[in-house]
């Protein structure tokens, strides 16, 4: 019935098959036609416009005609004091072997022909560590049964990377003897260390990131990343329609901006010589920790230090060992032990509390509820306070300590300890300063209870060695830009003065009974450079572990600081050595006499960087808001001097506007938010204690001319709304 009716419908509408065909056509002409002028409309507005939903059609076509190349800045070389290489940029090369037929130069076929496959396999094997088998099986991996390319290219691993410059030339020429193509080698940058370990902690190491570019991870190379790595550069150019370059067709050219290069203060000679000491003693007393630093006492360079365990900075061999990415010089913080009597005897001799004769019963001694022991529990019976001193008496020491009073913590402070030496490198840790528990006071006086790092060891010897003036340990002689021809000169820093000239050679005095007292010297004739009076102090520490002191033979950090010649330093030796499997008396010797020996005979051909000129300006960077630690760093490493004000966290005031322009190595004052003391200003300017004042916001007279003599706010005494009066002479 309804097919009926669509029958009656379909004639009513005289829709015969041929009348259907007609209207169909007619309506698909009519689309076409349509669609034919919405696409010349399209196409006439796109070629006016040269646009398409926004972008440029003449800079998408300029794009893919234009070849852009980065110019890669050479990083900055680390030198010795010398300038010997330490650390410097190389190339290396990996290879690759181009299969695609589209590689031509107009006739000429540039990619590896199946036919040259054996030679190009051959000239692999002869060159690099690569089988020919394996070497012909890549190739052919790359092509298809009919002889047409499966890859454009094909790679050959491990032993395809590396390839020196020479092996590159010599592969590069063994094709053209050949007269065969293919093979093409892919840059990298590299960096070299020629002298495998060499104090490797503290110079570092760089390597490529996923961009290729080099970074610095460890040491100096981490530290001074950003003076180091220098800017990319770039050249644009045009490409034919290969997307080959085309010849004389450079449009853009910026040139790269090339780090600058870093000049330590090490000796390459001495750095070298202690590298081969330590290995030695290393190998022989098995210690889980071995430290060395070497230093020139008037100026604070450090001229050798090393570590064990230590790894090689190229081959990256021994950095999987346990600490072994710990620089121990100045990350840890430990127990100084006895070499701690130095800084305790200094303090009670410039207080004019010290009597070297005085006697007192070795042995024991208590205070409060704890009994203090002497480490031979009191053999020696009677000692005097300069016997206490060379037999390393704790008994002698809490004696002073209590004699020393509430002075004690201010020379404590006076000597550097519980404040970081903003050295810059990595991790650095600003040690710990004993309680105000009368137990904890009396302990420090012999190195317990007390934090200290290496290099605030050594900061606290130079006072010492250096007659009062405590100098900052610093190990960067010069940066110099290879852009500008401009260095900047690190100069020697005075840090503090804790001591008098005279109490620092008495002192002195005093510590040469440690190995030239036949009774009384806690390493009698162990230490000895032929020729020259030596001044000494043995440490034997207690190591804290969980909150209990360990037992056992070695369970312990053997030291020695030494400072020679005793009567006018011109170096200073500090050996640490923790948990030897094997220790005898007078093993860090076989460190100590050959450095030292070594050292005065390179004295006379040590140059002294301090004479030289340095009128190179240094802009000022904001350090307000910073990590103080983080900001005194940086302003040190861009050749200032940063002289930190308070303990607190964070950089509040800066004494130099941020972008000022300063001279180098001048002071920059960092006021933090944290309890305000005074520096020791001994030594400063009128200009810098008036930068000092104004910062702090307190009134002061100055009395005389020159330099500051004199301070009325003791240095570390709290700071309150004081007059300052200053005494230049």
């Amino acid at each position: 019935m309804r097919f009926k009716r669509l029958k009656r419908k379909i004639r009513k509408k005289n829709l015969t098959p041929m009348n259907n065909r007609k209207k169909v056509g007619v309506v698909l002409f009519a689309t076409s036609i349509g669609l034919f002028f919405l696409f010349a409309v399209r196409m006439i507005y796109v070629v006016a416009g040269g646009h398409v939903a926004g972008t440029s059609l003449k800079v998408k076509t300029e794009e893919l005609y234009r070849g852009e190349d980065v110019v890669k800045a050479k990083r900055g070389t680390i030198y010795d004091r010398n300038g010997e290489v330490i650390a410097e940029d190389a190339t290396s090369y990996s290879v690759y072997a181009i299969l695609s037929e589209s590689y031509v130069s107009g006739k000429e076929k540039l990619y590896a022909q199946e036919k040259n496959f054996d030679e190009l396999a051959s000239i692999l094997h002869n060159n690099l560590d690569i089988k020919e088998k394996t070497a012909l099986k890549t190739l052919k991996s790359g092509v298809n049964s009919d002889g047409t390319s499966k890859y454009y290219q094909v790679e050959f691993g491990n032993k395809g990377k590396n390839i020196s410059e020479e092996t590159k030339q010599n592969m590069e020429d063994a094709m053209k003897k050949a007269k065969v193509k293919g093979l093409y080698f892919t840059e990298h940058t590299d960096r070299m260390y020629p002298n495998g370990n060499f104090a490797s902690h503290f110079i570092g190491y760089a390597q490529p990131d996923k961009k290729e570019e080099l970074v610095g991870m460890m040491g100096v190379e981490a530290a001074y990343d950003d003076v180091l790595k220098g800017k990319n550069g770039k050249i644009v150019y045009q490409k034919d329609e290969n997307q080959r370059p085309i010849p004389g067709s450079v449009a853009e050219e910026k040139k790269a901006v090339d780090g600058e290069n870093i000049y330590t203060t090490l000796d390459g000679g001495l750095q070298s010589y202690l590298e081969t000491l330590m290995d030695k003693v290393n190998t022989e007393a098995e210690p889980k920790e071995l430290t060395a630093t070497l230093m020139q006492a008037k100026t604070g360079d450090i001229l050798a230090m090393s570590q064990r365990p230590t790894f090689n900075p190229e081959t990256k061999e021994g950095l999987g060992k346990e600490d072994a990415w710990q620089n121990f010089l100045v990350e840890t913080n430990y127990e100084p032990g006895s070499t701690m009597k130095v800084f305790t005897t200094s303090a009670a001799v410039n207080e004019g509390v010290f009597d070297e004769n005085e006697s007192y019963l070795s042995g024991k001694i208590q205070v409060a509820d704890a009994t203090i022991n002497d480490w031979d529990l009191g053999k020696k019976g009677i000692l005097t306070m300069r016997q206490a001193l060379s037999w390393s008496s704790n008994v002698g020491m809490v004696k002073l300590e209590e004699k020393l009073g509430d002075k004690w913590p201010g020379y404590v402070k006076r000597f550097g300890f519980g404040q970081s030496t903003y050295s810059g490198l990595p991790g650095e840790s600003k040690g710990t300063l004993p309680t105000s528990n009368i137990v904890d006071q009396a302990m420090s006086s012999y190195g317990q209870a007390i934090g200290v790092t290496n290099f605030q060891m050594m900061r606290g010897f130079t006072a010492v060695a250096n007659d009062g003036k405590m100098l900052q340990p610093h190990y960067i002689e010069k940066v110099s830009n290879p852009n500008t021809n401009k260095e900047i000169i690190t100069k020697p820093e005075v840090v503090g003065e804790p001591i008098t000239a005279e109490t620092a050679q008495k002192v002195r005095e005093y510590m040469r009974d440690t190995i030239e007292s036949e009774n009384y010297g806690s390493a009698y004739d162990q230490y000895k450079v032929p020729g020259y009076h030596i001044s000494a102090k043995t440490g034997t520490a207690q190591i804290a572990e969980n909150g209990r002191y360990l037992t056992g033979d070695t369970n312990y950090i053997y030291s020695i600081a030494l400072m020679l010649p005793s009567e006018d330093p011109e170096y200073i030796l500090y050996l640490t050595m923790k948990q030897p499997q094997h220790y005898s008396a007078g093993v860090l010797g076989e460190i100590a006499n050959p450095l030292l020996s070594r050292a005065m005979e390179f004295q006379n051909n040590e140059s002294d960087s301090a004479d030289e000129e340095n009128d190179t300006e240094v802009t000022v960077e904001d350090y307000r808001n910073l990590a103080t630690s983080k900001a005194a760093a940086d302003a040190n490493k861009r050749g200032l001097t940063a002289v930190v004000v308070g303990d607190g966290d964070e950089v509040t005031k800066q004494s130099a506007k941020p972008g000022e322009k300063v001279m180098a190595n001048e002071h920059l004052i960092l006021l933090t938010d944290g309890k305000k003391e005074m520096p020791d200003v001994r030594g400063w300017s009128k200009a810098d204690i008036l930068k000092l004042t104004n910062l702090l916001d307190i009134d002061v007279s100055f009395k005389g001319e020159g330099y500051c003599t004199k301070q009325s706010i003791a240095p570390f005494a709290d700071i309150s709304k004081k007059k300052l009066k200053i005494t230049l002479g």
